[in-house]
């Protein structure tokens, strides 16, 4: 696998089997590069982000990915659906549209929505939840005929004024449980939820209704960095029991990829293929060697 694990290849290849490195954990590799550094590694899976894939190429991008053996597990995304303004609705829900054909043309079946915070000058957090039912209640019929699911993501309550009034795994099910499964699933993301004492409960529910479209993995730092958006750690190096969310995923029923998906400066000012290396040294130590250790 290209880590110090002490693993034999097949221990090895069993224990990155699920593991998905997200694009933007290595932002600073080109398409080509994550790519080939992906290969070298012996991983398997990639979430993808909208913009650089737009720059690439979408269709360009699709092929490479295809021809690389790669899967996309998710492309991130779409959302922001919390304008009431009938020009910016118009223009989110022709986003989403955009989104879902970009999921399916990369062969994906998962697009993650950040929902959007509330517009300016308001504090209707239930009128914009509201707005957002409405949307999904437009985009179902869309994202059927494509055959992909959206896949809202519930983001720390620190982000509900600007960036997403979905704070909860329950606020998600609520929303997603008002359409079909197999159209509006629901993301758990450890660094937006690992401090929610009801986040146990959520994911059972979510996989029992068969709604768990993604389960994505970052620490929690302290003390945090300025711009906290960015501020996303390296597995293990912060206060998330991120193997105890792989249970409770495994738990539910969810046997589908882990995606890592950090943001991070200082992670981005070093060598991608090295990041890379260490993020998938870190998932087979703090999230997956249990696992590997019960099956083999």
């Amino acid at each position: 696998m290209g880590t110090d694990t002490g693993d034999t290849p097949d221990t090895a290849a069993a224990a990155l089997a699920r593991f998905s490195i997200n694009q933007q954990t290595v932002k600073q590799l080109g398409l080509p590069e994550l790519a080939d550094a992906c290969g070298r590694l012996g991983v398997r899976g990639v979430g993808l982000w909208r913009e650089p894939v737009q720059r690439y190429g979408l269709r360009a991008a699709a092929r490479l990915v295809r021809d690389a053996g790669l899967t996309v597990t998710s492309l991130c995304r779409g959302g922001f659906l919390t304008d009431p303004g009938p020009d910016a609705r118009r223009r989110a829900l022709d986003d989403n549209r955009a989104a879902l054909d970009e999921a399916a043309t990369l062969g994906t079946d998962t697009l993650v929505l950040v929902s959007g915070g509330l517009p300016e000058g308001s504090r209707d957090l239930v009128g914009a939840r509201e707005r957002i039912a409405d949307a999904l209640a437009e985009l179902v019929p869309y994202a059927a005929d494509r055959g992909v699911r959206m896949a809202i993501e519930p983001l720390h309550p620190m982000f509900a004024s600007d960036r997403c009034v979905v704070s909860t795994l329950g606020q998600a099910l609520d929303l997603a449980e008002r359409f079909p499964a197999e159209q509006v699933g629901v993301v758990v993301d450890t660094y937006h939820l690992w401090w929610d004492d009801r986040a146990p409960d959520g994911i059972a529910r979510a996989g029992a209704g068969g709604r768990l479209a993604s389960l994505q993995l970052a620490d929690w730092i302290t003390p945090l960095p300025e711009g906290v958006l960015l501020g996303r750690g390296q597995l293990g190096d912060g206060a998330v029991d991120l193997r105890h969310f792989r249970r409770l995923a495994d738990a539910a029923g969810y046997s589908g990829p882990v995606e890592v998906e950090i943001f991070n400066p200082a992670l981005w000012a070093r060598d991608g293929a090295e990041v890379l290396a260490e993020t998938a040294e870190r998932y087979v130590r703090h999230v997956a060697e249990e696992a590997v250790r019960e099956t083999s």
